[in-house]
């Protein structure tokens, strides 16, 4: 997707890009944090048939929705490419053994040769968490590894 870039003075940025099926949009980026999300009439490329004004918290929130699933589908690409890797997302379930504790707790790196790559909370992505990472029950884990591996890693975060 090509996207072209235009400095607003006094405004900030907007990045103008067309979609696969043509559609034109663009995001507003204004100094102060907000974000405003415009689609185009087709017909005439000057009026705005659309438009959301986005806190600078909402806006995060929407590039997060969108980036979750994305880091997900490269994921899957990626396990694609590379024989015998495989990718899992265990969730961390209320009365799981490690809901409150860490990641460095769980020694999964060691005891299963998987690596936990991310943690999903809420629309929140966290990559390569730190060993200090504390787990709460909703969390989802992505593992990568072997299939063995990451199914320890999913035994490990359910029973101990």
């Amino acid at each position: 997707m090509d996207v072209e870039r235009t400095a607003l003075p006094g405004v900030g940025l907007r990045h103008d890009f067309r979609t696969a099926r043509g559609q034109r949009a663009a995001v507003i980026s204004h100094h102060g944090g907000r974000r405003d999300l415009v689609v185009y009439d087709p017909h005439d490329p000057d009026s705005a048939v659309a438009s959301l004004m986005l806190t600078p918290d909402e806006a995060n929130g929407v590039a997060e929705l969108l980036g979750t699933s994305r880091i997900v589908e490269r994921l899957a690409e990626l396990q694609q490419q590379v024989t015998g890797l495989v990718t899992v997302q265990v969730a961390i379930a209320a009365g799981s053994p490690y809901d409150g504790r860490t990641l460095g707790d769980t020694q999964a790196r060691t005891r299963t040769g998987a690596s936990i790559v991310a943690v999903l909370r809420g629309p929140e992505v966290v990559t390569s968490p730190r060993p200090d990472f504390g787990f709460r029950a909703g969390d989802v884990v992505v593992a990568v590894g072997t299939s063995d591996g990451t199914q320890g890693v999913a035994d490990l975060l359910g029973a101990g």
